[in-house]
């Protein structure tokens, strides 16, 4: 009984220790996490964002209005929005991804939306009498957009016996604020296969 106890010991021992962990990169990270989820990962992300601003680049209509207008237009930046059914979706990532990769093309001026309320209570509390006049800001002097991006991800699953199709949609629209006219239209599509077992993953 004793010798049963002692190799149940070792077997569950050895067990413990099997656990390894290992720094990777992005690329093998995305290809790890497919063994375990089919949920959207950084990967995914980041092939969306990069398609989407392939299409920007080539997207004609963008063109001819950057042309004309001559000089990088102000855009302010909507939230991109989870339509899928998955709660935990990232959105947060997509939309800060898109920010960052908009951002290093240098062919827009980003206005800041997430910061306008901070910035409006600093500007308040500069001419609250707080403030030395001659340094406050003035108010009125915050820069307006030319351009406002719209977005939106939906997903749409499709299962049959353990077998699972999940479809997404990213899709971008650009709009002239002052004119009210589409500038830009743009839709990315990825889809994820899975297959589960009787026994899960």
């Amino acid at each position: 009984m004793n010798k049963l106890i002692y190799l149940s010991l070792i077997f569950f021992m050895a067990g413990c220790s099997s656990f390894q962990a290992e720094r990777v990169d992005s690329k093998e990270s995305d290809e790890k996490a497919l063994e375990i989820t089919d949920k959207w990962l950084q990967g995914d992300t980041e092939q969306a964002v990069k398609k989407i601003l392939s299409i920007m680049d080539k997207h004609r209509g963008l063109r001819r209005y950057l042309t004309q207008l001559g000089r990088p237009p102000r855009v302010f930046i909507g939230e991109v929005q989870n339509l899928t059914s998955e709660a935990y979706f990232p959105i947060n990532d997509v939309n800060d991804e898109f920010l960052n990769e908009i951002s290093m093309t240098g062919d827009f001026i980003l206005v800041d939306a997430a910061a306008r309320d901070s910035i409006l209570k600093e500007i308040t509390y500069q001419h609250d009498g707080m403030v030395d006049p001659s340094t406050a800001k003035r108010i009125g002097k915050q820069t307006g957009a030319d351009l406002m991006i719209f977005g939106n991800v939906y997903m749409k699953p499709e299962t049959r016996e353990g077998k699972t199709i999940k479809q997404y949609s990213v899709n971008i629209r650009m709009t002239d604020i002052e004119k009210g006219v589409e500038v830009m239209r743009a839709r990315m599509k990825l889809s994820k296969y899975s297959e589960q077992s009787g026994s899960g993953w």
